[in-house]
């Protein structure tokens, strides 16, 4: 079974990322043979900064690695690494229909919170079905709200396989229901274009204070507190154990302790959770080449299994 998953380099991993994509998908690495790709290509869209694109690709990586991914289970490459991508997204082009791009939630979704309505964010689908589909991938990870990014790699493989023979392979999305949308200090999805993030990785000091600043009510500290809808439980309960998050619903409903004390124990939950990962992070970066030498062995792999399926491709279209 062949795994693929993807992310992009737009700027500071945080914890929406881990646990929405790099967990389940680092997971993942047990079960069959993983291709995890840094979307270099796909971030042009918004990121237009030569030199930030490729700090931020070397700092997917980096992390990435720090952690869990094992380049000797998994192959870690840039996108770009793998140029027949670009070429087969073009054939992919040429039969997919206007109005399936037309539907695709994204588009309208990143033009409206002001990206430029650019002819490669609207094709953005089909790049990402030649993502997919060049690795024969058996597998993709995704959440909830990009099921349809699979859905339009499938119906465009089904009009590759209707127009040319049996040509791909049609992947499966494996949704991952565990943890849903991961809050942000504002209540809203975690994300860098709303600035409500924490980073992964970040300072000790600024972590703490982006933590205490998570937005609260006005309850009182004596008064029971409704965990469900508390940011701060939310959070707490994607780092804690059942014993843990269990203590801290029970203080919220008893009452007599305020937000502060349970953003202090936020913290520390969130801090103990990642220690052994910065530790990890620390020997990287004291590796000079390590890096380097991850993202060219993945990039060897993909290429092997990519001109493999591109031969298959062109010898079915004609060229």
């Amino acid at each position: 079974m062949r795994i693929l998953s993807g992310i992009q380099p737009s700027g500071v991993l945080h914890i929406g990322n881990y646990f929405g994509m790099m967990q389940p998908a680092i997971a993942l690495q047990a079960e069959g043979e993983a291709f995890y790709f840094i979307a270099d290509y796909h971030a042009l869209t918004s990121l237009q900064d030569p030199k930030a694109l490729r700090e931020h690709s070397r700092g997917v990586a980096l992390d990435c690695l720090a952690c869990g991914l094992d380049p000797e289970r998994a192959a870690l490459f840039r996108q770009s690494d793998v140029p027949q991508v670009t070429e087969l997204a073009w054939i992919l082009s040429t039969v997919t229909p206007m109005g399936l791009l037309e539907r695709c939630h994204s588009y309208k979704d990143k033009t409206a919170r002001g990206l430029p309505a650019s002819a490669g964010l609207f094709t953005y689908p089909v790049l990402m079905a030649a993502d997919i589909l060049i690795y024969d991938s058996d597998v993709v990870p995704v959440g909830k709200d990009q099921k349809q990014h699979l859905e339009v790699t499938r119906d465009i493989a089904v009009k590759i396989n209707e127009t040319f023979g049996e040509v791909f392979k049609l992947p499966e999305p494996r949704i991952q229901t565990s943890t849903g949308v991961v809050p942000g200090l504002d209540g809203q999805k975690m994300s860098k274009s709303y600035g409500n993030t924490l980073d992964i990785f970040g300072e000790e000091k600024e972590t703490r204070k982006r933590v205490m600043s998570i937005v609260t009510d006005s309850t009182p500290v004596e008064a029971a507190k409704d965990p469900e809808s508390s940011v701060i439980f939310q959070l707490f309960s994607l780092l804690a154990g059942d014993a843990q998050r269990q203590e801290m619903r029970d203080a919220f409903l008893r009452g007599g302790t305020g937000y502060g004390e349970f953003k202090k124990r936020l913290f520390a939950a969130l801090w103990d959770y990642f220690a052994a990962m910065r530790a990890r992070r620390a020997e990287i970066l004291a590796q000079p080449d390590y890096i380097d030498d991850v993202l060219a062995q993945g990039a060897q792999r993909a290429n092997q299994v990519a001109d493999a399926v591109m031969c298959r491709v062109r010898e079915a279209v004609g060229l």
